[in-house]
């Protein structure tokens, strides 16, 4: 069984190589984890001597199938939660994360069971995310971030990849939700930001940052 601050570094290292950083560094992983390097370290060797990861120093880290299996459980837990604190308790988008935090470490396969059943098995977070099944298999339509399509791309907003509250506030407040349909009017190429339509009828502009961070579906 692990710790919370085990489970916490292994949900990191996938995330972190999923995002294309195969092997993880130890510096890389420390700044994401608020921590110094010295720690990060320490924690490699132990995820490493329980088989969780592959880890060789000055190589970097990613995760093993075993690892990779845990670490989506993990993932399953936070975006259930996430799902039940939106849909039951109705929390705002941008206030879950935190709490799902907390509540993704609680042990008891049978309560995540009886959560998923619940809520009627949810295929996706609030954010969009695709939930785990208990099988740690993950199922999901392509996404493509708004800032890789061209001017005239038609498409409905399917997720975020930064669920940060900060990000979550932004797009509050300019109106773009879960669902939305969006379409590309122009790319600036001072600055890679992007001229939208909203529903077909709020035009506003997107930094390049804020278009790498909504993933469209066609």
């Amino acid at each position: 069984m692990l710790s919370l601050s085990e489970e916490n570094y292994l949900k990191a290292i996938y995330h972190l190589s999923e995002q294309g950083k195969t092997n993880v560094s130890t510096n890389l992983l420390a700044e994401h984890m608020g921590t110094k390097a010295a720690s990060a370290s320490d924690m490699l060797k132990k995820l490493s001597q329980k088989e969780l990861i592959d880890y060789g120093r000055y190589q970097g880290a990613n995760v093993s199938e075993s690892g990779k299996k845990m670490a989506l459980q993990i993932i399953r837990k936070h975006r259930l939660w996430e799902v039940f604190l939106v849909e039951k308790l109705k929390f705002n988008w941008n206030e879950v994360h935190e709490v799902a935090e907390q509540l993704e470490h609680i042990k008891s396969p049978l309560l995540i069971k009886r959560l998923d059943e619940f809520l009627n098995f949810p295929k996706k977070d609030p954010h969009g995310s695709p939930i785990p099944d208990e099988h740690g298999e993950i199922k999901e339509k392509p996404q493509f971030p708004l800032a890789e399509k061209p001017p005239g791309f038609e498409g409905l907003v399917v997720a975020v990849k930064d669920p940060g509250n900060h990000f979550l506030e932004y797009l509050d407040k300019i109106g773009i939700y879960l669902g939305a349909k969006l379409k590309i009017v122009d790319r600036i190429t001072f600055d890679g930001s992007s001229e939208v339509i909203i529903d077909n009828k709020k035009t506003l502009f997107l930094s390049k940052e804020a278009g790498a961070n909504i993933l469209l579906s066609e």
